[in-house]
């Protein structure tokens, strides 16, 4: 059997899925194909180079860097996240905390990445062809969120978060060849997504990006709709939903570290529910 893992990202929240994946790690729970959005990249990318721990560090002590999210680099013109020190400065070869690549590349794993094609507003997903030796701009492009960030530039293109063009990619993840399929949402699963600011971030790239924009407008929509579908997978048993009972107050882009801890060792606990569902699929030898 294929066995895929997808981690739908959400900023800061996205502590929760590191702690899941961290469980992973240490119960030698390994997926045949990953596939990541926005923050859920950059986890999704430690964990495919089996650097446990990696991504704990960089929500608990990095991100409190004005350099890595602040409203200074927003005034600045380099993004309230600044992708490039995030993945860049910190994650290359000479960074603080490198991205193992070789190891990534080298894992057998597929390892897929979504961004959003800000002009035509469609998901595009690169794969590891994508990367190389400190060339991590798709993780950059996923993790652009609309007018926060600029949109990032891959040969010539411009890209924006991957929730746009695909937030919860469940059927995508079939397509793709999986017979079983780990989801990791960041937020209650039962709470729909509501617009929050969509609208208003719609409105500010409307007229550069108007594509894009529309699909910014439809993300909670697009978000429920792969919910419900994933919930609908879970009652045939092919994919079991991991995902909070509450987010202790972090939000995309609000964050405490004691909540942040406590949002860790959720997903860490709830990481359980992956032994069991691969167990009940013949794949795991339980405890």
């Amino acid at each position: 059997m294929k066995v895929g893992v997808i981690d739908v990202g959400g900023g800061f929240r996205g502590i929760y899925a590191t702690g899941v994946l961290d469980f992973c790690q240490d119960n030698a729970i390994e997926f045949d194909l990953a596939l990541g959005i926005s923050a859920g990249s950059a986890n999704l990318a430690s964990f495919v180079a089996r650097q446990r721990g990696r991504n704990y560090t960089f929500y608990t002590e990095y991100a409190f860097r004005k350099q890595y999210a602040s409203l200074r680099n927003f005034i600045r013109g380099r993004g309230f996240f600044d992708v490039d020190y995030v993945y860049g400065t910190l994650s290359n070869s000479d960074g603080e905390y490198p991205l193992d690549y070789p190891a990534l590349r080298d894992n057998p794993a597929e390892f897929i990445v979504i961004a959003t094609d800000a002009v035509t507003g469609e998901a595009t997903y690169f794969d590891k062809s994508s990367l190389s030796q400190d060339n991590y701009a798709p993780l950059k492009a996923s993790s652009s969120i609309p007018f926060v960030n600029k949109p990032y530039f891959i040969e010539g293109k411009p890209y924006y978060d991957g929730a746009l063009g695909n937030p919860v990619p469940v059927e995508k993840t079939f397509e793709f060849g999986c017979d079983l399929v780990v989801l990791i949402l960041t937020k209650p699963e039962n709470v729909p997504r509501g617009q929050g600011n969509d609208t208003k971030l719609a409105k500010r790239i409307k007229k550069k990006y108007p594509k894009a924009a529309e699909q910014l407008t439809l993300r909670a929509q697009h978000y429920n709709e792969g919910v419900a579908a994933a919930q609908d997978h879970a009652k045939q048993g092919k994919l079991v939903i991991v995902s909070p009972d509450d987010t202790c107050g972090v939000d995309t882009l609000h964050k405490d570290r004691e909540s942040l801890k406590k949002l860790y060792a959720k997903g860490y606990a709830d990481g359980q529910k992956i032994k069991d569902f691969l167990h009940a699929n013949g794949l795991y030898e339980n405890d």
